[in-house]
């Protein structure tokens, strides 16, 4: 096999795992937060604090896999040096990283501290917080089905000229 073949399918297994991480990203994201979370309140026996501190447990776990997957992306995207993404591509992958980094660092500490005092029995009210977490979820969710499109058109062969 000549070098040209070999690296041309290493480039084309670079852009599949760009690919699947993305799409891995938005499944995890629709089960967990669009079915998973209000569907365990209408369980039997769910109370209010037991369902939050689930959901507490859940999006923790959700937001370190969340981490990772952009950490491989972040890896995936700028190695190797010859199949750097493109600049398309690298404006979606930023749009990920800064609704990750606020959703994090601003979103979920006021959530959090929303859930301790509904633990402790006091009923603090309406929140626009689980608000704006599911504003920045669909967000994610949208720059991941750009990015997923992205990707699957650097991956297939451009169409013939006529």
């Amino acid at each position: 096999m000549n070098e040209q073949v070999a690296a041309q399918r290493r480039r084309i297994g670079i852009e599949l795992w760009r690919l699947a991480l993305p799409v891995l990203w938005f499944g995890m994201i629709a089960a967990i937060s669009f079915i998973e979370a209000p569907l365990k309140f209408q369980a039997p026996g769910i109370t209010i604090p037991l369902g939050l501190g689930i959901g507490r447990l859940v999006f923790a776990a959700l937001n370190l896999v969340e981490g990772a997957i952009l950490l491989a992306l972040t890896i995936l995207s700028f190695w190797p040096a010859a199949a750097r993404i493109s600049g398309a591509r690298l404006g979606i992958w930023f749009g990920l990283l800064l609704v990750f980094a606020f959703k994090v660092a601003a979103v979920r500490p006021p959530l959090n501290a929303r859930t301790d005092l509904v633990l402790q029995g006091a009923d603090p009210g309406q929140s626009p917080w689980h608000y704006v977490y599911i504003a920045c979820d669909l967000v994610t969710m949208a720059l991941l089905v750009a990015l997923a499109v992205a990707t699957a058109r650097a991956i297939l062969p451009a169409p013939a000229k006529r």
